[in-house]
């Protein structure tokens, strides 16, 4: 008898276990994506959460074109201004709601993005060499340019 309630409780914990790794695997992992017509991964956003990402990217790009002219002009307080903001402490103020339909890999090179901008403004702070933030940039944009290969950001229309 004593063994039946061991085993019982043994498949108990083993399906709670499976159901807490497909619930990582379905929340952490692989997103809320389906195949765009291009062939690339499309990430399904309800529109606020489309506008919300949309809007990132172009603060992102905003800080490129501003740290390209301010290195032009060898102005690294320009450049720790222009990307001081976009660092880790950004990511604080997005929904857990909307991490959750982000695949892992997008979650990483966004991640990246931020932790790279943190870097830069330490780097334009304590270096004060213009070229070194141009350089790091260039480490930014190369995944700017792999997130975008790969991924596109989609709307639910409102039937969904």
């Amino acid at each position: 008898m004593r063994a039946t309630k061991t085993t019982v409780y043994w498949v108990i914990i083993g399906l709670l276990l499976l159901t807490i790794v497909g619930l990582v695997l379905k929340f952490m992992v692989l997103g809320k994506t389906e195949t765009a017509v291009d062939g690339r991964q499309a990430v399904v956003l309800d529109p606020a959460e489309r506008a919300l990402v949309l809007n990132e990217m172009r603060q992102f790009l905003s800080a490129v074109q501003i740290v390209l002219e301010a290195a032009d002009r060898g102005d690294t307080a320009a450049i720790v201004q222009a990307v001081r903001p976009l660092g880790m402490a950004a990511t604080q103020d997005v929904p857990a709601t909307l991490v959750a339909k982000l695949p892992l890999e997008f979650k990483m090179l966004g991640h990246g993005v931020h932790a790279d901008f943190d870097r830069i403004a330490m780097d334009a702070e304590a270096l004060a060499d213009a070229r070194h933030a141009l350089q790091q940039m260039n480490a930014v944009m190369k995944k700017c340019v792999a997130c975008h290969a790969v991924y596109q950001i989609t709307a639910t229309p409102a039937s969904r």
